[in-house]
């Protein structure tokens, strides 16, 4: 099975092909504000370098948030839009079990975290073992006190993601590059998860949105 997966969450916009369980093509790029004009070139890109076509996929995988309103919208839609025109299913993955299945290799329980604003933090808890992932809690948004008060309940938890504002004390963090969350570690999570129709690939903010702030105030 071939998994072409693109990540437009944050400023980084990112692709990357997975065959069989093995990458074969990943590219990167810090684009602030320019997802919606790089991130279908990046897609291309690795497939001309695998000698592929977007009719050689099986699986699109997006990342579904939560993360920036805007870049959420801008992958969610590209990949709707190619399932839509070659009637290919899709995946849907959240952020932070990208970042949990980048270090898969570790063995205990992981806590993957975002920065969301202020002192708020997205954050998710998963179980690593044998290089399988599987889900603790659900993604939610929570203060850093509180978040780090919360890891005092397992017995072997590692942090990984955006760990600047957490005052971990001794909880230990992932090694720095590998708290970097990549389009591979996204193909190998969408391929534990039943692709679905471009229409069921829904965001998942964790947020209002600031159009339904507005709108309350």
């Amino acid at each position: 099975m071939t998994i072409l997966g693109i990540d437009t969450c944050d400023k980084t916009a990112a692709a990357a092909i997975m065959t069989d369980g093995k990458v074969t093509a990943e590219t990167a790029f810090v684009t602030g504000r320019t997802h919606s004009q790089v991130i279908l070139p990046l897609a291309k890109r690795c497939l001309q370098d695998v000698g592929l076509s977007l009719s050689d996929v099986d699986v699109f995988a997006a990342v579904s948030g939560p993360g920036s309103y805007t870049g959420l919208r801008i992958g969610i839609a590209a990949v709707q839009g190619i399932c839509y025109a070659l009637d290919k299913p899709c995946v849907g993955v959240s952020a932070l079990e990208c970042l949990a299945y980048g270090v898969s290799a570790f063995e205990g329980t992981v806590c993957a975290v975002m920065h969301a604003r202020q002192r708020l933090m997205y954050n998710a808890f998963f179980s690593v073992s044998g290089r399988q992932v599987h889900r603790l809690s659900a993604d939610c948004i929570t203060d850093a006190e509180e978040l780090v008060r919360a890891m005092g309940a397992y017995d072997d938890v590692m942090v990984t993601g955006d760990v600047s504002l957490l005052d971990l004390g001794g909880i230990r963090c992932a090694p720095e590059l590998l708290r970097r969350r990549s389009a591979a570690s996204l193909c190998a999570a969408a391929m534990q998860h039943e692709p679905v129709t471009a229409d069921r690939l829904l965001p998942d903010y964790l947020q209002i949105t600031k159009a339904e702030k507005d709108l309350l105030g």
